[in-house]
């Protein structure tokens, strides 16, 4: 008997701040106790939804059923700056270019696009929480503008367009004198990504697939030709199995030693009265990331979104047994009300209502996890920065691999190598942590 235990589940640091601007959930839906399904994915977020939804369009009848440690999106999906990324977006990289066949990593990106556009439409859910209003790198030195002119460079050169904006153009769009310009790239959707997960979520249940809160997994074995997923609640069985589950396919005993536990961290307003939007000015809804790639992004939301706040997000850490402290997020957290503050010195003071650490998962040499494991089992995972967008591919990738059908995905992630091994502890850990905290500093304003 094949038999993957769970070493642990998921713990989470701080409140999930997009989920808790939303009005509250309805009570949890567990697992009602043993079943059998056709389809079992481990984890509720954009992967195991996404893979939900499209073995439902691939297997029109299939009982799927889709379980989740926690609550929807109170996990990675509810922690995340809600940017759903076209174009390259390469973390480790000094301006985002990637290092492969950027052409066709956008067209894929736009493919996993279309595809929660298509979710969209097909559940009702909500415009203002799937904006499709581009975003902007902005630069606050002449260093990051360089880096911003090599990145707009790289996008004409594949002919993509982008818009160079000035400081008052900066300024006129965010109240804010700290950044000297602006590039512009009209592709991303501003997600509300909590909201987007809870709908659709609620979404899939109407069409029939079970998806169960508070039902971890606690470890699966192959039995008679299916698999057995043992939960707090009771056994699923299931044909097939995908792990959509990012960084803890490796608590199931995946890719040991090859996956990078990042934790990015944020901080989001109080909502803002309306004395303190006049102080503000610049324009209600705007996303920014950093020129270079370490430094803050920011981000404003209005209205329907969750109110009129502003998140900051930086800092990262290496944490390979996937738990931060209360310290580190408590350091972090007072670095975010000092870079919110130098970017908007007229709200100085101003509460940060919630502040939280969310899991990235990485590999070495970029690569994404996304195929068969074992007999009847496969992954969708390793989401390498850009969660929404690269965890929607992988959840589509899974779904077609196990039904069986073949696509632009799936050939795209079966020519991926394997994740490049990480250097033994305490190496990996405090070469990791250094080399960010480098990358931090080197940042600077940005």
């Amino acid at each position: 008997m094949t038999a993957y235990p769970a070493r642990r589940t998921p713990v989470h640091r701080g409140p999930a701040g997009w989920s808790a601007i939303l009005p509250g959930q309805p009570a949890p839906v567990v697992l009602p106790g043993d079943m059998t399904v056709d389809f079992a994915l481990v984890g509720a977020g954009f992967a195991g939804l996404s893979a939900a939804r499209r073995l439902q369009q691939l297997n029109p009848g299939a009982r799927i059923a889709v379980l989740d440690a926690s609550r929807l999106a109170e996990g990675a999906s509810g922690r995340n700056s809600g940017f759903m990324i076209d174009l390259p977006h390469e973390i480790t990289s000094d301006d985002y270019a990637g290092t492969g066949d950027d052409r066709a990593m956008i067209a894929l990106n736009r493919q996993a696009i279309g595809f929660a556009r298509g979710a969209v439409a097909e559940y009702g859910i909500p415009a203002d929480w799937f904006d499709p209003a581009g975003k902007i790198n902005g630069a606050a030195s002449e260093t990051a503008d360089r880096l911003n002119q090599s990145y707009a460079q790289h996008l004409a050169e594949m002919g993509e367009p982008s818009e160079r904006l000035d400081g008052q153009q900066m300024f006129d769009l965010t109240g804010s004198r700290h950044y000297v310009s602006g590039l512009y790239t009209p592709g991303t959707v501003m997600l509300q990504p909590a909201g987007y997960i809870r709908a659709l979520g609620q979404g899939l249940r109407a069409s029939g697939v079970g998806v169960y809160e508070n039902t971890p997994v606690q470890g699966m074995a192959r039995q008679g030709g299916a698999w057995v997923l043992a939960t707090p609640h009771g056994k699923l069985r299931a044909g097939k199995v995908i792990l959509a589950n990012n960084g803890h396919l490796e608590s199931f005993g995946f890719a040991k030693g090859r996956l990078m536990h990042v934790f990015l961290y944020a901080s989001m307003t109080r909502d803002l009265d309306g004395a303190a939007l006049q102080r503000l000015g610049g324009q209600p809804r705007w996303g920014i990331t950093p020129s270079d790639p370490m430094g803050t992004t920011m981000r404003r939301i209005s209205g329907a979104q969750g109110g009129n706040r502003i998140i900051t997000r930086t800092c990262a850490t290496f944490e390979p047994d996937m738990e931060p402290s209360a310290a580190v997020l408590q350091r972090t957290a007072a670095v975010h009300r000092q870079k919110f503050e130098e970017r908007f010195p007229q709200l100085a003071g101003t509460a940060m209502e919630y502040s939280w650490a969310g899991h990235l998962c990485l590999t070495r040499n970029g690569v994404s996890v996304a195929k068969s494991l074992d007999e009847g089992l496969w992954s969708a995972a390793v989401c390498n920065g850009l969660g929404t967008t690269r965890s929607t591919l992988t959840g589509m990738a899974a779904a077609e691999l196990a039904s069986g059908v073949a696509s632009g995905i799936t050939r795209h992630f079966a020519g991926e190598v394997e994740p490049t091994r990480l250097p033994p502890r305490p190496f990996s850990t405090v070469g990791a942590n250094l080399y960010l905290r480098w990358k931090e500093w080197r940042a600077g304003r940005e």
